[in-house]
C-alpha cells in the first residue's frame, strides 16, 4: 500500500470516528466543467443581490490559488436530519438550522480532523472551509465520490439522500483520490415539479433569487409582493425540494449532538411564532443559523407570510 494510500484511509477513518457521515478525497485541480456554468449563473443574474458571489471567480474554481501547494480536497459530509419536526401548520424553518449553526460545527470537527493529520501524518499544511469561502463545496464532494448533483442543485448521495452540510480540508498532501459516482436522478422532476416559485429553472440549476432560502435569508428586503401566496409558510430557509427527493425515504436521524433542536422550536404554534419577542428570539435560537436573519429579519418575514 502507498502511502497516499495509507494516509487517505487514516483519515477516511478519523472523520468516521469524529462523528462525518462520510468522507472522499478529490486532487486539488482546476473544475474546468463548473468555470462555464458559473460564468453563465452569474450573468444571468441568478445570484440576485448576493453580490459577494462575483468575487474572487478564479479562486471558487482553483484550490491551489487558496491553499500554497495545495494538492488534495478532503470532503466530508455531516448529516443534520432530525428526529422530530415542527408542528402542523407552524411557520417553517430549514431542518438544517434546528440545532446549533452548522458552520461553527463542523469547522470544530474539521480542526480535530487536521490535528489528527498532523500527528500522523507530520508537517501538512491546509486549510478548513465550510460554505463560508470561495469553495464550491458540492463540486469537491461530487470529484471526491460522495454523491451526485441532483435536479434541486443539492449534493444526493444513495444511501443518505441529501440532509447534511458539506466541508473541506485543502491540504498540501498528496493522497489517493476518489471516483466519482453515477447520477441516479434519472427521469425524476418531483423537486422541480414542487418548488412553488419556480426556482429550478433547468435541471441542476437554480435561479437563487427566486430561492425561497435566498427571499428568508440573503434578501435583506422585503419578500416582493411577487412571492405572495408562494412561500408556503417558509419563514428561514426552505426543505421542499429536499421533502419530496424519493432518495430522501434513506435519510436517518443525525447524532450529532450540537444538531438537537431547541425543545421550544418543536412546541411551538402558529400564534406564538406570530407573537414571537425579541427576547424569545434570543432564547430559542441562540446557537442557530436562525440568528442569520436577526429578530428583524424573521419578523419581517412572519409578517409576509401571514399576510399572504
Amino acid at each position: 500500500m502507498t502511502p497516499k494510500t495509507t494516509y487517505a484511509s487514516l483519515i477516511k477513518a478519523e472523520a468516521k470516528r469524529l462523528g462525518f457521515l462520510d468522507c472522499g478525497i478529490a486532487k486539488a485541480d482546476f473544475l474546468e466543467e463548473e468555470a462555464p456554468r458559473l460564468e453563465e449563473w452569474l450573468t444571468k443574474g441568478y445570484h440576485g443581490k448576493m453580490s459577494w458571489m462575483e468575487n474572487y471567480f478564479d479562486k471558487r474554481l482553483d484550490p491551489r490559488l487558496l491553499v500554497d501547494g495545495a494538492k488534495s480536497v478532503v470532503s466530508v459530509l455531516l448529516n443534520y436530519f432530525p428526529e422530530a419536526t415542527q408542528p402542523e401548520g407552524a411557520p417553517k424553518v430549514a431542518k438544517y438550522a434546528y440545532g446549533e449553526d452548522y458552520h461553527f460545527v463542523i469547522k470544530k470537527k474539521l480542526k480535530a480532523l487536521t490535528e489528527f493529520i498532523q500527528q500522523e501524518i507530520g508537517e501538512v499544511g491546509g486549510r478548513a472551509f465550510t460554505d463560508s469561502a470561495p469553495v464550491m463545496d458540492r463540486a469537491w464532494a461530487e470529484r471526491a465520490g460522495l454523491g451526485w448533483t441532483g435536479k434541486h442543485s443539492l449534493l444526493l448521495n444513495k444511501g443518505t439522500g441529501s440532509f447534511f452540510v458539506i466541508g473541506e480540508l485543502i491540504l498540501d498532501i498528496e493522497l489517493e483520490p476518489d471516483i466519482p459516482t453515477a447520477d441516479y436522478c434519472g427521469t425524476c422532476t418531483k423537486c422541480i415539479d414542487a418548488c412553488p416559485t419556480g426556482a429550478i429553472v433547468d435541471p441542476k440549476v437554480v435561479n437563487g433569487s427566486r430561492c425561497i432560502s435566498y427571499l428568508t435569508i440573503e434578501l435583506k428586503d422585503q419578500v416582493p409582493a411577487a412571492f405572495k401566496g408562494q412561500m408556503e409558510n417558509w419563514a428561514f430557509g426552505c426543505d421542499i425540494c429536499q421533502d419530496v427527493c424519493p432518495w430522501n425515504r434513506f435519510s436517518h436521524p443525525t447524532k450529532v449532538e450540537e444538531f438537537t433542536p431547541h425543545p421550544d422550536l418543536l412546541t411551538m404554534e402558529t400564534q406564538q411564532w406570530e407573537e414571537i419577542t425579541e427576547e424569545v428570539f434570543r432564547k430559542v435560537f441562540k446557537k442557530s443559523a436562525v440568528k442569520r436573519a436577526k429578530y428583524q429579519g424573521l419578523a419581517q418575514n412572519l409578517a409576509f407570510i401571514k399576510k399572504n
